[in-house]
């Protein structure tokens, strides 16, 4: 799934050099002038990173990053504040208002991508490019790999994003609803049974190596991966 950034800048300048250079690293991305604009966007897409300009006409960055983290479907997403204010007590206001990181006027294009990888690694780990393991289970997002005791297994596209969910969310129990919600995205609408067929294929295929156990059942709640079982 290739990542989505929002970018909410002003300036037309600043915001098509981040566009191109964020296209050019294989993200998709997404403009606001302001923070209007960006906060409607917001009820419609759910990108993976805001890029969120501090000065914007109306609504200031910091006023919709905390109405970001007001919201019980937003407060999780990663917020990058972009900013030419460079004082240290702008930056402790700026992560008070809820910005993951702060990054000061000019920057670099690689500097920014090299922000935006590090949020993706705390927050939404399954966007990240490193592999995870459970055991001898090892899952390979960049080559889109995974195997099992040094054994390749052959999964559909959806059993490998459920897979990179689970195995970056260890121990955690998800309900069908908050599955189809990170594994599917909210803009997709299809039944919750639709989990159900989708985790016995997982285990279908877990099964040649004998991992098919990791994934667990927790009755009325929902599924969970679990290393207690190697």
């Amino acid at each position: 799934m290739t990542p989505l950034i929002l970018i909410v800048e002003d300036e037309p300048g600043i915001q098509e050099m981040i566009r191109f250079n964020l296209s050019q690293q294989g993200y998709d991305t997404q403009t606001a002038d302001d923070g209007e604009q960006a906060w409607a966007l917001l009820k419609e897409i759910r990108p993976a990173v805001v890029l969120l300009d501090w000065m914007l006409p109306g609504m200031s960055g910091l006023d919709l990053a905390k109405r970001i983290r007001a919201d019980a479907r937003l407060r999780d997403m990663p917020v990058i504040m972009l900013t030419a204010r460079a004082e240290e007590r702008d930056t402790i206001i700026g992560l008070d208002a809820g910005a993951d990181d702060y990054l000061t006027k000019p920057f670099s294009p690689r500097e920014l991508v090299a922000r935006i990888k590090a949020v993706l690694r705390r927050r939404i780990p399954q966007l990240a490019e490193t592999q995870v393991m459970i055991g001898s289970l090892q899952l390979d997002p960049v080559g889109h790999r995974v195997t099992g005791g040094g054994q390749t297994l052959a999964l559909g596209p959806t059993e490998f994003r459920l897979l990179h969910f689970f195995m970056t969310h260890p121990e955690r129990v998800y309900s069908r609803s908050q599955l189809l919600d990170q594994v599917w995205g909210e803009q997709v609408f299809v039944e919750e049974r639709t989990v159900d067929v989708h985790i016995r294929r997982l285990r279908s295929a877990l099964e040649l190596t004998g991992h098919d156990s990791l994934i667990q059942t927790v009755r009325g709640s929902g599924y969970r991966i679990s290393a207690s079982e190697l």
